[in-house]
């Protein structure tokens, strides 16, 4: 089962594992026009890898990540990052989906509505 966090604990969880690394799932499109999670300010690094149902995304997760370090997984709402999160654990990695995504789920704000650090890109 993929341990699960939500945006309002990111900051502290990230003081405490300085090593790990966020994965954004979502769209280029959405990277786009609703922006992305800005980690330099949080201290980690963040990748983009658009989540598919061919090996493209386990081929570009591997590419680009060691499996050493715990990766954060974020989509809109949290229902892509938790599939990615299971594929990746399937993999060796260590996952944690954040639940409520970049946008919010309905119960919890997401990282945007939070104030963390986000940028749309033009």
């Amino acid at each position: 089962m993929i341990k699960e966090i939500k945006s309002s604990e990111i900051k502290k969880f990230i003081q405490s594992n300085p090593e790990t690394v966020l994965l954004d799932v979502r769209t280029e499109d959405e990277w786009g026009t609703v922006g992305k999670p800005n980690t330099k300010d949080l201290g980690i690094k963040s990748f983009f890898i658009t989540i598919s149902q061919d090996s493209r995304f386990l081929d570009n997760v591997k590419k680009n990540i060691d499996k050493k370090k715990q990766i954060l997984v974020m989509c809109a709402a949290g229902g892509r990052s938790i599939v990615a999160a299971e594929l990746l654990a399937k993999e060796g990695y260590d996952t944690l989906n954040i639940s409520d995504g970049f946008c919010g789920n309905g119960q919890d704000p997401g990282w945007k509505n939070l104030g963390l650090p986000s940028v749309i890109d033009s």
